[in-house]
């Protein structure tokens, strides 16, 4: 059974965070940012690369910086991915990846 949540340590307490409520996770060395739905931003210490192996199938790489949850994209276009008004750039190196991930999730 797969869980849709997880547990983060942030400011010396466990924060519960839904996996559908992250919209985007940020690279800052050995830190990561989470931007939720609701605009809350979490400071985590692991890095990217550590967390990608823990998170569901809809979190994807877009970015040596970026990883977002492809189920809250509002729109993808110009090498740009729009989450909740955030606009972050997608890499040469993943792109082909994102479009084979979107392409299956057209109508």
């Amino acid at each position: 059974m797969t869980n849709n949540f997880a547990f983060i340590k942030t400011d010396k307490k466990l924060i519960k965070l839904y996996f559908d409520e992250i919209t985007v996770i940020k690279g800052l060395g050995n830190y990561v940012e989470i931007l939720t739905i609701e605009n809350k931003k979490y400071i985590y210490y692991k890095s990217l690369k550590e967390l990608i192996d823990n998170l569901p199938n809809e979190f994807m790489r877009v970015h040596n910086s970026y990883i977002v949850n492809l189920t809250n994209i509002d729109s993808f276009e110009d090498n740009h991915i729009l989450l909740n008004e955030t606009k972050i750039s997608v890499s040469k190196s993943y792109r082909e990846c994102l479009n084979t991930a979107i392409n299956k999730l057209l109508l």
